[in-house]
C-alpha cells in the first residue's frame, strides 16, 4: 500500500478554534442566533431554526406537520435510514418509490403514479432526498405535489450549497428542507442539522416544539418572573448547543470553497476516468456539489471495493435500499425484486473519495488504483 486516501476528511483549521473560543466566553453572544441569521441569508430563506442533527432537523419536520399514526409518508427507496426511521416514530407508514438510473433520486413517475392511486387524506406528502448534492427535478416535484396536495419536505443533508435554476435547496417550494453538518458520517467532530421555512406556521411550531414546547416569562419591570413556564405541547430537545453552533458556523464559512474543490475533483475524475473498462461515471443532470461521486461497476462491486480497500483507496456504498433493510422488509412484507432500478443500482455503486481536503495527488492515486483494479476484471 504506497498511500492512504480516506474516504472524508474534516476541514478543521483556525477558523473552529476561533469560533469555540468565542462561545466559550462568558460575556459571548449566541452562537446559535448568528449561525441561524447567517445560513437563512446564505439559503434565501426566511427561517432557519438550529438543530443537534440532521435527522433531528427532519424528526422536528415530522412533528411540526402534526404527523400522526396511520399517516403516510413517500419518499425514495434510495435514502439513508434516518427517513424512514423519523416516519416510523410517529407510528405513520412510509411508503417507497423506485428511482432514476441516472442521478439516483426519486422516480417522479413513480411517485405520481403512487398518488394517483393512494388519494387518501391519511397520505400527508413526500420526504425528498438529493443524492450526493444533485438535486432531483424541483419543477415537476412542486407542480406534482400542488396538483395533489401533499406537503413536500426536503432532505438536503446532501445538498447544502446546491442550486436548482439559480436558486439554493432550500429556497425553493418546500414545505421545509433539512440539512445536516455531518451527513451520514460514522464518526464527526460535531453534530448540527438546520431546518428551515418561508411558512409563519410551520416555523412557529418547530420554533416552540424544539426545547420541549416550553414558554417562559422573561425579567421584566412590569414586575414579570423569568423563571416562570409553562409546556403547551409535546416537543423534545431538539435544539443545537453553542459549541456545535460555533463550529458549524466556521464550517458553513466554508461551503463555497469546498464545492469548488470538489466540482474540481469531479472534473478530473470525469476526464481521467472516461472510457475506463467496466466502470460508469456518474451522469450530471443539473447542478452538483459533489457530496457524493458515486461510480457504478459493471459486475462483482464488492470485489472491486476490497481491492480499492487493499491499495488504500476507502470507498463508501450510498445506498442499500430501504426495502432490503430487515426492519422494512419484515414490517411491509416487502419482497427484493418489489423496486428494481434501485436493486440494479445497489448492485453496482461504489462511492469514492472527494472532499475538500484531498491534494491532486491523492486523487490521481485514487485514479490509477481504480484503473489498475479496473485491468483485472474479466
Amino acid at each position: 500500500m504506497e498511500k492512504e486516501v480516506p474516504f472524508y476528511v474534516p476541514d478543521i483549521d483556525d477558523q473552529e478554534q476561533n469560533e469555540i473560543k468565542e462561545a466559550l466566553s462568558l460575556d459571548a453572544y449566541s452562537k446559535i442566533d448568528e449561525l441561524e441569521s447567517r445560513f437563512s441569508k446564505y439559503i434565501g430563506s426566511k427561517y432557519a431554526l438550529g438543530t443537534s442533527s440532521g435527522t433531528g432537523a427532519l424528526h422536528l419536520a415530522m412533528t411540526a406537520i402534526d404527523l400522526k399514526r396511520g399517516d403516510k409518508i413517500i419518499c425514495s427507496v434510495n435514502a439513508f435510514p434516518n427517513v424512514p426511521e423519523v416516519v416510523r416514530h410517529f407510528d405513520a407508514e412510509p411508503i417507497f418509490a423506485d428511482i432514476n438510473l441516472d442521478d439516483f433520486n426519486i422516480d417522479l413517475d413513480a411517485l405520481e403514479e403512487i398518488l394517483s392511486k393512494n388519494r387518501s387524506k391519511k397520505l400527508k406528502g413526500a420526504i425528498i432526498n438529493h443524492v450526493g448534492g444533485q438535486p432531483t427535478d424541483l419543477d415537476r416535484l412542486y407542480d406534482i405535489a400542488k396538483r395533489y396536495n401533499i406537503l413536500i419536505i426536503e432532505d438536503a443533508s446532501e445538498a447544502l450549497g446546491a442550486t436548482f435554476n439559480g436558486k439554493k435547496i432550500g429556497s425553493l417550494g418546500a414545505d421545509i428542507t433539512t440539512f445536516s453538518f455531518s451527513p451520514h458520517l460514522k464518526k464527526s467532530i460535531s453534530n448540527g442539522g438546520m431546518l428551515v421555512t418561508d411558512n409563519d406556521e410551520l416555523y412557529d411550531r418547530s420554533n416552540l416544539l424544539r426545547n420541549h414546547a416550553i414558554v417562559s416569562s422573561e425579567w421584566g419591570s412590569d414586575g414579570s418572573l423569568g423563571y416562570i413556564y409553562d409546556v403547551v405541547d409535546i416537543g423534545l430537545k431538539y435544539d443545537m448547543s453553542e459549541l456545535e453552533a460555533a463550529y458549524n458556523l466556521a464550517q458553513l464559512k466554508k461551503v463555497d470553497k469546498a464545492i469548488k474543490r470538489r466540482e474540481e475533483i469531479a472534473k478530473i475524475y470525469d476526464e481521467e476516468l472516461e472510457g475506463t473498462e467496466h466502470i460508469s461515471l456518474p451522469i450530471k443532470k443539473r447542478d452538483h456539489t459533489y457530496q457524493l461521486y458515486i461510480i457504478k461497476i459493471d459486475k462483482n462491486r464488492d470485489s472491486f471495493a476490497r481491492e480499492l480497500v487493499k491499495r488504500g483507496v476507502y470507498v463508501g456504498l450510498h445506498y442499500i435500499p430501504l426495502h432490503l433493510l430487515s426492519y422494512y422488509k419484515q414490517k411491509y412484507n416487502l419482497r427484493i425484486n418489489d423496486f428494481p432500478k434501485a436493486l440494479k443500482n445497489y448492485q453496482q455503486i461504489l462511492s469514492i473519495p472527494i472532499h475538500s481536503k484531498m491534494s491532486n495527488d491523492d486523487v490521481y492515486y485514487v485514479i490509477e488504483q481504480i484503473k489498475e483494479v479496473a485491468k483485472t476484471r474479466v
